[in-house]
């Protein structure tokens, strides 16, 4: 079998530079009674504690963000925010189950499925 130096040095750069897939949760702006949460602007909030600004715009953490899915805003949590802030991660969490709000786990979340 020959192999194609050009394909495999795509294919070994390919798997060198290809990211770990980290599981996400996210927290979905819908009460397990099925209403909408208020305030509307719930998750920029909760994703305002580890944004920054620069130039006069707001620039959220890859770890904690704010998306919209099936028209309701929700927050995407990274599951690295538990060992790099446990303290935010954890009341987050309790932030999401004192409200009813729904949550569930996703592996390998790509952006387009955020939005």
């Amino acid at each position: 079998m020959q192999y194609n130096t050009a394909q495999s040095y795509s294919l070994k750069n390919e798997i060198m530079t290809k990211k770990p897939e980290r599981s996400k949760i996210i927290i979905e702006g819908v009460t397990d009674e099925g209403k909408k949460f208020h305030p509307a602007d719930w998750a920029e909030r909760v994703s305002g504690s580890l944004s920054t600004f620069r130039n006069r715009r707001i620039i959220y953490s890859p770890l904690l963000q704010p998306a919209v899915k099936n028209g309701n805003k929700c927050v995407i949590v990274d599951d690295e925010l538990k060992n790099v802030h446990p303290e935010i991660y954890q009341e987050i969490l309790n932030f999401a189950e004192s409200n009813h709000l729904k949550i569930e786990k996703d592996e390998g979340l790509e952006k387009d499925d955020k939005e």
